[in-house]
Parts: C-alpha cells; sequence; structure tokens
C-alpha cells in the first residue's frame, strides 16, 4: 500500500456535504478514488430501504426530501378515503423518524466498516461524535453553481437557478427538521472548501492533506490538541484590550 496514505488509512470516513453545483459529489468521487476508499451516496437509499423493507422509491421520497410531502399526501388519502386506499402498501405510511433512524443505522454501519467517502444524507450529525472522522463543507458563489448546473446538466439558466434553490432549501430544511442543525453550520465540519477559488483536484489534495495532518492526532488526547497547543503567553497585553494589571 502506498506510504503516502499509511496514516490516513486510521481514519474511517469521510462525510462530504455540499451546495448544490458546487461540484462536492464529484469531488466526493474523486477522493474516493485517489483513496481506494468506497463512496457511499444514493446506495444508502437502497441501504436504508432494504433496512426498514420497503422500496427504494418510497425512501427516496424521505431521503433529504422536504416535509415528506408524498408520504403526507398519502396519509391524508388514507384519511379522507379509507376504502380506496386499502390496497396501498403499509410501508408507504412508516414514519419520517422510521426513515431516519434506519437513515442514522445505516450511516453507522457504513462508518464502521471503515474506509468510506459519505455523501450527504445527515452524515456529518450522525458522526459528530467520532474522532476518525473528516467532515468537509464544500461551497460556491450562486452565480458559479448556476454555471456548473448548466454545464454538467444541460440546463438553461432558470432551471439551473431554480434547481439550485430547490435543493438547498431540502436539504436545509431536512437537517433543521430531523438534527435540528443548519448545513451552514461551519461548526459541523472541520474543514470548508470554496470551490469558487479552487479547482476541483486541489480541493481533493486539501481534504487529503487534512485527513493527514488529522490522521496523526488521533494518538493524541482532545487536551493535547487545539490552537493554543505549543504556545505561550503574549509578552504583552494584545492591544485590543486593556491591561490586566492594576
Amino acid at each position: 500500500m502506498n506510504e503516502e496514505f499509511a496514516p490516513v488509512n486510521q481514519m474511517r470516513a469521510v462525510t462530504i456535504s455540499r451546495e448544490y453545483g458546487s461540484g462536492g459529489g464529484e469531488i466526493a468521487s474523486r477522493l474516493a478514488k485517489r483513496l481506494g476508499w468506497q463512496l457511499v451516496d444514493h446506495a444508502l437509499v437502497e441501504r436504508a430501504a432494504s433496512e426498514i423493507g420497503t422500496s427504494t422509491q418510497e425512501a427516496e421520497v424521505h431521503d433529504e426530501h422536504v416535509q415528506g410531502m408524498v408520504l403526507q399526501a398519502l396519509n391524508s388519502l388514507l384519511y379522507l378515503y379509507p376504502a380506496a386506499m386499502a390496497n396501498t402498501p403499509s410501508e408507504a405510511f412508516l414514519s419520517d423518524e422510521e426513515y431516519r433512524d434506519a437513515f442514522n443505522t445505516v450511516v453507522r454501519a457504513a462508518a464502521t466498516r471503515g474506509h468510506v467517502v459519505i455523501v450527504g444524507r445527515a452524515s456529518q450529525v450522525i458522526l459528530a461524535d467520532l474522532r476518525d472522522v473528516l467532515h468537509v463543507r464544500v461551497i460556491a458563489s450562486f452565480e458559479q453553481r448556476v454555471v456548473y448546473v448548466m454545464q454538467r446538466e444541460g440546463a438553461d439558466r432558470h432551471t439551473a437557478e431554480s434547481r439550485i434553490h430547490t435543493k438547498d432549501h431540502e436539504r436545509a430544511s431536512y437537517l433543521g427538521r430531523e438534527y435540528h442543525h443548519h448545513p451552514d453550520d461551519a461548526h459541523l465540519y472541520d474543514l470548508v472548501l470554496n470551490t469558487s477559488l479552487l479547482d476541483l483536484q486541489s480541493a481533493v489534495d486539501i481534504i487529503c492533506f487534512t485527513l493527514h495532518e488529522i490522521a496523526k492526532g488521533l494518538a493524541k488526547t482532545k487536551d493535547e490538541l487545539g490552537p493554543a497547543t505549543g504556545l505561550s503567553r503574549y509578552p504583552t497585553p494584545p492591544e485590543d484590550f486593556p491591561s490586566l494589571a492594576h
């Protein structure tokens, strides 16, 4: 195995949260290939569906989707027209909580397996307590994201802008509703990358470097880490604060 990745392999996972159109999914794919790790993205939906015994299509309804709109519609129909809905599969009425618990189980199982790059699905919150998981957020300016979506998806400007607004809103609503966090909270991440300023390969390089550095710190306690490590007291009081001497 390449000696470059020896310390990195002490890490079990990287989570990638991304603004839509920032290139985060492409970065995750390139990173997984570079490390020789498994990419876990849409596969989470399929595994969660299997976990609770329902269809992939039904699981997709809940996956980062605002307010579980389809589920609510089905439940409303059941209430209003019980006879008409009698043959509807019972899995269509599983609760949002059941889907969330299934995703939590699957995300943690992926991390336990190790050497995975997990895209989205609230993984930065679910795995927040694990020191050997690196949490990355990928952002870009709105205009740069519009250009990305137009180029990658062959969409016109109006469609690209609409998709970005919709996906960003759905993801933020999902994380807020189910986990009481907002994806723009920088404290959820170890690293935030702006692809307005970085090409995607450079972003992969930076993630690999950060993985390497964090892996080296795993042998230390939390008290031995942090911005104060190795620093002594200022020789004089900071100029923007009054002297502490009396």
